[in-house]
């Protein structure tokens, strides 16, 4: 996408609060099944609310171009000018909807304080999608977790979502899970954001041993039978 067309859209988003979203051609769910879901829950054990983006409805589910800047339990940050762009989008991994990424003047966050166990081990996960293509590729993305910069990556090029996890272990009873995003030309697209507690190696291990036991038992009784 040209930065004249994207800086339309910019224009477009301050004088009506709606914006265009830039999309990977033919990847918008049907119409019938744009229809978010107050009840989706992306994963029960995880403890990123609204890791989904499914808790905001769509302003125009039959205009895939009119998005909702609602994000429900993020907070954003940055340049107004480039948190305009950080919107509901019917552009998912899973479920109905995604957050579409098109800040261009800088660096723009989505945040959450997580509750978390400190010394526990934990798996952050999610989704990313890249709608930029060359000569016009100037993208960077962030992933932070209790203040760390733990992903930072520059020149995204196209790509359809791509899985990305890593492991933390936490200093606190909170922890802050924080995006920075930029795209000059197009859009990036985050889904399905997951961060769950890692079993200790040795409760593991421990239902390893229960079912063994279990099936030498039950081999012995149908021996005895």
């Amino acid at each position: 996408m040209k930065l004249t067309k994207k800086l339309s859209i910019l224009v477009f988003s301050f004088t009506t609060t709606l914006a265009s979203t830039a999309v990977i051609t033919g990847t918008y769910i049907p119409v019938a099944q744009a229809q978010y879901d107050p009840n989706y829950v992306l994963d029960p054990k995880s403890l990123v609310f609204n890791g989904g983006f499914e808790l905001d409805p769509l302003v125009d589910p039959n205009n895939p171009n009119t998005t909702n800047p609602n994000v429900t339990g993020w907070t954003k940050s940055g340049d107004p000018l480039d948190t305009s762009l950080i919107k509901i989008s019917n552009f998912p991994h899973s479920g109905n909807q995604g957050l579409s990424l098109g800040g261009f003047t800088g660096l723009s966050y989505i945040s959450q304080a997580l509750s978390t166990q400190p010394g526990q081990q934990y798996e952050l996960s999610y989704y990313l999608a890249s709608t930029d293509e060359a000569p016009d590729l100037d993208n960077q993305f962030q992933a932070f977790v209790g203040g760390k910069n733990i992903f930072d990556q520059k020149n995204i090029s196209f790509q359809d979502y791509t899985p990305y996890k890593f492991d933390f272990i936490a200093d606190a009873s909170s922890t802050e899970l924080k995006f920075g995003s930029v795209d000059t030309h197009a859009f990036l697209y985050l889904d399905d954001v997951s961060v769950k507690a890692v079993p200790e190696p040795s409760a593991i291990g421990g239902i390893a041993v229960t079912a063994g036991l279990l099936g030498i038992w039950l081999k012995k009784k149908k021996v005895i039978i």
